[in-house]
């Protein structure tokens, strides 16, 4: 067979297999895994590992933040730093504001995405007004091929525990997946309020104005609302051993519960928010930076499957006016801008730290980056993996190539991982057989990217729950769950 491209020579990689073959390519799928493939164009990957290319599944992109303030990253320079990171696709927010439909959202969007995207990509729904008519529209949104929607229990946009449940309940009915920022928004305020009230203004505050134990509490609430429901739910951004305990029991457990961790909680420390004069603005996210001892915890939990994903978390905005200081540069924490870039960081970073170092096996890398959020959201076996019939989506990569951190593709001023060294970096990635950045230069151009149409959830290795008080059997006959 006639290949339109082969690579050649590398060593693949999957979620579950590490072997050395040839992969031939024709109309944008993997055609043929084997030896001595010939090709119309020939990709020589001797030396390099061949791996999916990541999915980026947790990231803001051309997205208005609670205060209003735009993302520094559009769909073009946020698609071209995450491709430069060794990802093939995206899935970033939509937003849905107060009031607007979820077919305004989605086309906002849709807008904004198309013209300009180099990857692949989709969109998580972030729902904030779960009236009744919004609820109705959401088999719509299953229908077209978004199907995971976000929630925040703090924050302007927080809903309540019962629209959590309604929420829940329309996602499980359709295949879909609830996403969680959870969080204890009153402890939160109550904390903020007395630190600045006492004149604790300064960025290294954040810290203790977010507790663990706010974000251990909203976890347990979450897990329980999902138990109720019978409902899949995704923890995203865990940064405390106690959550990461609780997403691993409820696991255990049989519970419809996944996990996610981002390399900030890894790598960083409130330590950073304590920098020399405003510095300290950088590493302002929530939850907020932890310490050393929960690095240490949250990377047993990697390696022993508590998370399935490392996300990024990318959360651009400048560190000017622009930005971080849009209030003013003499504010109290609340009021800078809250997040940190990372799309580019997140592959090299957990490929360094956790592959090179011994922590994660390659394997275990390739699930993390790549097919458990494949899976999870719906792309599985089109995305996230090395398969005949699978698209070319494919990151070739350099593990012996070491570089100091520094700047990279987005649209940001700064890098938070700025300085450290870090081994293995993406040279060529792949969508659908085509090149987006080859050895190192970007060759696609904006719009080159396509909406991904997403199916159902894999919820494979897990029962659910089905309590005494839902199921019929057990409650005099009463359908609760339908």
């Amino acid at each position: 067979m006639q290949h339109d491209l082969v690579i050649k020579g590398g060593t693949l990689a999957t979620a579950s297999d590490t072997f050395g073959a040839d992969i031939g390519i024709r109309d944008g799928r993997i055609a043929t895994l084997g030896h001595d493939l010939t090709g119309d164009d020939v990709i020589d990957a001797t030396g390099k590992l061949v791996l999916p290319g990541g999915i980026e599944a947790h990231c803001h992109i051309a997205q208005e933040s609670g205060m209003g303030l735009m993302t520094a990253d559009d769909y073009e320079t946020g698609s071209i730093s995450a491709a430069f990171g060794g990802n093939s696709c995206f899935v970033p927010f939509a937003a849905q504001k107060k009031g607007q439909s979820v077919a305004e959202t989605l086309a906002t969007y849709d807008g904004r995405a198309a013209p300009k995207s180099v990857i692949d990509y989709s969109y998580h729904l972030i729902l904030t007004d779960p009236n009744a008519d919004v609820l109705a529209e959401l088999p719509d949104a299953f229908a077209r091929g978004v199907t995971s929607f976000k929630v925040f229990m703090t924050y302007a946009t927080r809903v309540s525990d019962a629209q959590f449940l309604d929420i829940l309940t329309v996602a499980r009915r359709h295949g879909g997946l609830t996403m969680v920022h959870a969080e204890n928004h009153d402890m939160l305020t109550w904390m903020a309020t007395n630190l600045v009230k006492n004149g604790y203004t300064d960025p290294k505050y954040h810290a203790p104005a977010r507790p663990a134990l706010a974000e251990e509490e909203a976890i347990n609430r979450a897990i329980s609302l999902s138990k109720l429901t019978n409902a899949p739910l995704m923890i995203v951004h865990v940064s405390t051993p106690k959550g990461a305990q609780l997403v691993a029991q409820a696991r255990a457990d049989g519970a419809y519960v996944f996990g996610e961790t981002c390399p900030q909680y890894l790598f960083l420390t409130r330590d950073d928010l304590d920098r020399p004069g405003q510095d300290g603005a950088k590493y302002i996210c929530s939850p907020p930076l932890r310490d050393t001892e929960t690095q240490d915890v949250l990377w047993r939990h990697i390696a022993g499957g508590t998370f399935s994903v490392v996300t990024s978390d990318h959360a651009p905005f400048r560190f000017d006016e622009s930005g971080k200081f849009s209030n003013g540069r003499d504010v109290d924490f609340r009021q800078i801008a809250n997040g940190m870039p990372g799309i580019e960081m997140r592959l090299p970073m957990l490929f360094s730290e956790g592959v090179v170092k011994g922590r994660i096996s390659l394997n275990q890398f390739v699930a993390l980056s790549s097919t458990n959020a494949a899976r999870l959201y719906g792309m599985h076996p089109t995305k996230g993996t090395l398969a005949i019939g699978a698209d070319a989506d494919i990151a070739i990569w350099d593990p012996t190539d070491t570089r100091i951190a520094g700047e990279m593709h987005d649209a940001m001023d700064y890098n938070p991982f700025e300085g450290m060294k870090v081994t293995g970096w993406p040279v060529t990635v792949l969508t659908r057989g085509r090149r987006v950045v080859d050895q190192g230069t970007l060759v696609a151009k904006p719009g080159d990217g396509a909406f991904v149409k997403r199916g159902r959830s894999d919820l494979s290795g897990l029962t659910g729950t089905r309590l005494p008080e839902t199921d019929p059997a057990t409650n005099f006959g009463a359908q609760v769950l339908r």
